[in-house]
């Protein structure tokens, strides 16, 4: 779940970035790998006809029959068990009984306490062919994360993950990179330190440490990077209703390379297999 600035200021951890060991990062690879196993549930069934409550009902149940507590439920009055984003929807989308249709691009965010420890990712799904303009953006955003998770090393800063996804996103193909919304640290707590902008300069900000846990999420816009909140107080929308795509992945950083503890494979081969579901812009990634 993407971070608010403001709710990651007031957070108690918000000056400080809590490193794992060993042990610890393995337990939050588990709580990781829920999330991917959820949202690889989620890919098997998706299609035109479905409600995204119904989704969200069976995130839920599969979340709990693995012993874990959806983290989205309840946090700050959150009402769902995940945030599912649909079109110009950028980030917390409320489920809602209205039927996908062809064409519909669907952000699924999923969050779990699993033994303590937080996994907390993110897919965008193209239900039919989205057309070659969306089609392109959604390789480019998931890209982008790549991108940016080379940067996620020992020694490097967080201005190096920015800059990295700015890069490929707003620079070389004019998208709107969303500015009030960011990245951030994992652990025990599903924010803490440090933000994690998807813009910003080399060399900039805090320094990254080995043992530090991030979800990184580029959340990219087709048109301008402008965005409003509805009056329910959490779904984001671009100002222009243009699309936007938000992917994100849990990672931890390491000397040389990062260690990405979520995984987007099992996804992406039922994401391959379900017929309902667009891949074919995955063929040219530039990663």
């Amino acid at each position: 779940m993407p971070g608010f600035y403001l709710a990651c200021l007031i957070t108690i951890f918000a000056e400080m970035m809590i490193l794992k060991n060993k042990e610890e990062i393995e337990l939050m690879r588990q709580s990781a790998l829920l999330v991917s196993k959820t949202l690889a549930e989620v890919a098997k069934v998706l299609r035109p006809g479905i409600s995204s409550i119904a989704l969200d009902k069976m995130i839920g149940e599969i979340i709990r029959d693995h012993k874990a507590v959806p983290s989205f439920l309840d946090y700050r009055g959150y009402p769902f068990n995940s945030c599912i984003s649909v079109n110009d929807v950028v980030v917390h989308g409320f489920p809602n009984d209205q039927p996908l249709k062809e064409g519909d691009i669907v952000s699924i965010d999923v969050g779990v306490i699993l033994n303590e420890w937080h996994g907390d990712h993110a897919y965008t799904f193209a239900i039919g062919d989205p057309g070659a303009e969306v089609a392109q953006l959604i390789r480019v955003t998931k890209e982008s994360l790549y991108k940016g998770i080379e940067k996620a090393v020992a020694g490097n800063r967080v201005g190096d993950i920015s800059f990295a996804i700015q890069e490929h996103t707003e620079k070389k193909y004019g998208y709107g990179v969303v500015r009030e919304l960011v990245g951030h640290g994992l652990g025990k707590s599903m924010h803490e330190d440090p933000q994690v902008p998807n813009y910003g300069k080399r060399n900039d900000g805090k320094k990254l440490k080995e043992g530090l846990v991030l979800a990184i999420e580029p959340m990219i816009n087709l048109g301008t990077r402008k965005v409003y909140t509805e009056e329910d107080g959490w779904t984001v929308r671009t100002e222009d209703h243009k699309p936007s795509v938000h992917f994100e992945h849990d990672v931890c950083v390491k000397k040389g390379k990062a260690d990405i503890l979520s995984n987007y494979a099992p996804i992406e081969a039922a994401e391959k297999a379900n017929v309902n579901l667009f891949s074919a812009y995955s063929k040219e990634l530039v990663v």
